[in-house]
């Protein structure tokens, strides 16, 4: 009975789309019904006791009926056992080292700054001469260092430069909470890359600043983390100098550095904590040579997490 029931009340639900099909096709109606149902139901397939599995390969996630449905979360996804969150990790390491080439950042031809100054007529043929001459000589420091210390050109002219050549904007600090942007990336990147997150404007766009030299591998790796879209620019020396070591100084979310002399002990060490955290939310991106996975202990709703949610694991990968 309980299956006719639900079949009249189908039928029912497609009489008054019965005008558009053709005689005798009420099935269609019905089928029809069922389908816009099923798109309707598709956001929310996340839910309660029905929730399937996220890896594709799983063919038992329905037998693990006392885990919880809510956690882990990998990228999206629950995943029903420690095996299936290996396979995910797997794979979503996979993506991340794909076309990885560590110095595919590193031949990138700009402009010389010297032709940038000389072209805007913030210094002379004679004084870029001196300069280049001076760094010759003593075998270190930029052009722009020489320029400032032996030509007296001023470093806001020497940044404004730098901007001109990596065609960025130079950025203020006024608006910078540093207390509030360890959230968003880990000291260790902050400290190794010199990538300093200034602040989030309107929930959506994070303004990251560097010293002398954008790292557009590291803007996207925390655009991809974080969800928010990131604004690279360059900040005056020193300027940057002390917000720099505001920032390092600052209390920061927990991190664990992992140590593995595989792939696939680094993959076990990842899925261990991910199944002993049971995230919210969690997710994986390569930044250089670090493997960066950031677990969400509680679902956050802006733009920045709480601290004690997070906890950051990051590996090197670079003798991988």
């Amino acid at each position: 009975m309980p299956l006719l029931s639900r079949r009249f009340a189908r039928e029912q639900l497609a009489r008054p789309f019965a005008a558009e099909f053709p005689k005798g096709a009420a099935a269609a109606a019905v089928f029809a019904i069922d389908r816009a149902r099923e798109h309707d139901a598709a956001p929310s397939a996340r839910s309660g006791l029905f929730e399937t599995c996220a890896n594709p390969n799983c063919g038992s996630g329905w037998l693990h009926l006392w885990r919880s449905r809510s956690a882990p979360i990998f990228e999206g996804g629950w995943n029903c056992s420690s095996e299936c969150t290996a396979a995910r990790l797997e794979a979503a390491l996979r993506r991340e080292l794909e076309g990885r080439s560590p110095g595919q950042d590193s031949h990138r031809h700009r402009i010389p700054l010297g032709l940038v100054m000389l072209e805007q007529g913030w210094i002379t043929a004679g004084q870029l001469r001196q300069a280049l001459d001076a760094q010759r000589l003593a075998g270190a420091g930029r052009l722009g260092h020489w320029l400032m210390r032996q030509q007296g050109v001023s470093e806001r002219l020497v940044t404004r430069a730098l901007g001109l050549q990596w065609s960025c904007p130079v950025l203020p600090l006024e608006y910078m909470d540093a207390d509030a942007m360890t959230v968003l990336v880990p000291r260790l990147f902050v400290d190794a890359f010199g990538a300093l997150p200034l602040r989030v404007a309107a929930g959506k766009l994070l303004y990251l600043g560097f010293e002398d030299r954008l790292d557009p591998v590291v803007a996207l790796s925390v655009e991809r983390m974080t969800g928010l879209r990131v604004e690279c620019g360059l900040v005056q020396g020193t300027h940057f100098r002390v917000a720099h070591a505001r920032m390092l100084n600052a209390a920061y979310p927990a991190v664990e550095l992992i140590e593995a002399n595989s792939e696939r002990a680094m993959i076990l060490a990842m899925a261990k904590a991910i199944e002993r955290e049971r995230p919210a939310q969690s997710r994986l991106v390569r930044v250089h040579d670090c493997l960066w996975l950031r677990m969400l202990r509680r679902s956050q709703s802006g733009p920045l997490p709480e601290r004690d949610s997070i906890l950051d694991l990051i590996c090197s990968v670079g003798s991988q």
